[in-house]
């Protein structure tokens, strides 16, 4: 479990077939084999480090569903380490688990995300939505999409500050409102 506040803006160094390494520094403090890390907003397992360093192996189901697939030598990653239950919750209850890929339709500072209608669905106004891992509040629902306010120190310290129309980033939303669908959808109109 996560938070949605970024710890670390590191790098994608590069693929070998599944194994993906990365550059990063702050969230290997305290990681370990078998360390969950947020990659973007994709929980990744830690599986070799050295130096500023560290891998995961990267399932064809994760390139399926994310937008990991599409990074570049040298691309910026937002790095976040699993909560602890002493930690604050600074952000919302993130899984790392991407619903969907969604695609930069205008920049930040009012960063507007084209997603799809499932995940759409989810996203109510001043509700909270994962984008490249960061947790954020909705300003609008868009019928195709969604708005989020970006302050300047969440532009800098993060990916969201140089996506630029036409990049994809990986969407997650507020588990709970899933978990809600899943209770009330047996008992909604006949």
């Amino acid at each position: 479990m996560f938070t949605g506040i970024v710890e670390e803006l590191g790098r994608f160094i590069s693929a070998d077939g599944e194994r993906y390494r990365f550059a990063a520094e702050v969230v290997l403090d305290e990681s370990e084999l078998g360390a969950s890390i947020a990659c973007n907003g994709c929980c990744l397992t830690l599986v070799d480090q050295g130096e500023g360093w560290w891998e995961a192996d990267v399932s064809e189901e994760t390139l399926l569903r994310t937008a990991l697939g599409d990074l570049d030598p040298g691309d910026p990653m937002n790095f976040e380490r699993p909560v602890r239950l002493m930690d604050r919750l600074g952000g919302h209850l993130v899984q790392g688990h991407v619903d969907a890929v969604g695609v930069v339709a205008e920049p930040a500072p009012d960063l507007r995300v084209q997603a799809p209608d499932d995940v759409v669905k989810y996203l109510v106004e001043k509700g909270s939505v994962t984008v490249d891992g960061v947790s954020l509040t909705v300003v609008d629902v868009l019928d195709d999409g969604f708005t989020v306010a970006l302050i300047p120190h969440t532009a800098d310290v993060t990916t969201l500050g140089v996506r630029r129309p036409g990049d994809k980033v990986n969407l997650e939303v507020d588990v709970v409102a899933k978990y809600v669908e899943r209770l009330v959808s047996p008992h909604g109109a006949s």
